[in-house]
C-alpha cells in the first residue's frame, strides 16, 4: 500500500513535470537560443523517467524488501481493499483517456510503434505511467489479498517489489525514448517523402540530391537538403526556385520551420551512397516513383 502510494505522488509530480515542459518549450527564439526550445519537451519528460526509476521503483523495491524481511500486520485489510477498489476505477478512467487520445495520434500504427516514434512526448509519458499505475494497483490487491488469506504479511512486501520492479522497466523504455529524442531524430519516412514529393514538384528542382531532417521538438522542424538544379540557370532563377520550394514544402509540411536548401549540379558518379542523407533521399525519391501512376500514351 505505502509503494502505490509513493508510486501516486511519483505520478502526479510527473504531470507537473511535463506540463512545466510544455510551458517552456514554448518561449520565443533568442540570441543564444536561435532554435528556440521545443527540446524542453524532451528533457523534461527525460526528468519524468528519472523520477519513476528513483522515487517509484527504487523505493518500492526497498519498501518491498523491508517488508520481507520485517513483515508488518495489515492495519485493516477493509480499508486497503477500498482504497484500492476506488484507486482501480479511477485510474481506469485515466487509462481510457489517454488511449483516447493517444488513438487519434497512433493511427494505424500498432501500441509499440506509436511510443517507438512519437514526437511528442506527453501522451507516450501518459500512457506508459498509466498502465504502469494501473498494474501496480493490481499487484498491490492481489498482494493485500495473499497477505489476509495465508495471514502472511510478507505477500504485502512481495507486491511492493512487483510494483518496483514493474516501475523500473516502464522508466527505461520511457528514458531510451527521450534520450533518442533529445539526441535527435529524423522526421518520419513519411513526412520526408512529403518534403521531398514538395521539393520536386516544380520545375526549377530536377531531384533532392541528399535529405537531413531533425526534430528541434514536436512541433518544430529542421529541414536541410541539396537539391539538383539545371547547370545553365542564372543566380536570379535559382534564388527565385529555391524561395519557391521552401514554399511548397512548408505547405505540405506546416511543422517544417526551418529550412535550408543548398543548390548544386547533380553528378551520379558523385553520389556517396553510404552517407545516410543520401540514402533516405534516394529511398524517398523510389517511393514517389513506386507511388506515381504510369503516364499514358498520347
Amino acid at each position: 500500500m505505502l509503494a502505490e502510494s509513493v508510486h501516486s505522488v511519483a505520478d502526479s509530480g510527473d504531470q507537473i513535470l511535463l506540463l512545466l515542459g510544455r510551458a517552456r518549450a514554448e518561449r520565443a527564439e533568442t540570441e543564444q537560443h536561435p532554435f528556440g526550445f521545443g527540446a524542453e519537451r524532451y528533457f523534461y519528460a527525460f526528468l519524468v523517467a528519472v523520477v519513476l526509476f528513483v522515487v517509484g521503483a527504487a523505493f518500492s523495491c526497498y519498501e518491498g524488501i523491508e517488508r520481507i524481511l520485517h513483515p508488518e500486520k495489515l492495519t485493516s485489510a477493509v480499508v486497503a481493499f477500498a482504497v484500492l477498489g476506488i484507486a482501480i476505477v479511477l485510474e481506469s478512467f485515466s487509462l481510457r483517456t489517454a488511449v483516447r487520445e493517444s488513438g487519434e495520434s497512433r493511427g494505424d500504427a500498432s501500441w509499440r510503434s506509436f511510443i517507438r516514434h512519437a514526437k511528442a512526448p506527453e501522451l507516450p509519458a501518459v500512457l506508459l505511467e498509466d498502465v504502469a499505475a494501473l498494474c501496480g494497483l493490481l499487484f498491490a490487491l492481489i498482494g493485500v489479498t495473499l497477505a489476509t488469506i495465508t495471514n502472511d504479511d510478507r505477500w504485502d512486501g512481495a507486491g511492493s517489489v512487483a510494483i518496483g520492479l514493474l516501475l523500473g522497466c516502464v522508466a527505461i523504455v520511457l528514458a531510451t525514448e527521450m534520450k533518442s529524442l533529445l539526441i535527435g531524430e529524423s522526421a518520419g519516412a513519411d513526412v520526408e517523402a512529403s518534403i521531398v514529393a514538395a521539393a520536386q514538384a516544380g520545375p526549377e528542382v530536377e531531384r533532392v540530391i541528399h535529405l537531413r531532417t531533425l526534430h528541434l521538438g514536436p512541433e518544430t522542424l529542421l529541414v536541410a537538403a541539396k537539391i539538383a538544379i539545371r547547370h545553365d540557370e542564372s543566380a536570379a532563377s535559382v534564388v527565385e526556385g529555391i524561395d519557391a520550394a521552401e514554399r511548397r514544402i512548408r505547405a505540405a509540411v506546416p511543422i517544417a520551420r526551418l529550412i535550408f536548401l543548398e543548390p548544386d549540379i547533380y553528378h551520379a558518379a558523385r553520389a556517396d551512397i553510404t552517407d545516410p542523407a543520401v540514402i533516405a533521399a534516394s529511398r524517398v525519391s523510389r517511393r514517389a516513383r513506386r507511388r506515381s501512376p504510369p503516364s499514358s500514351a498520347s
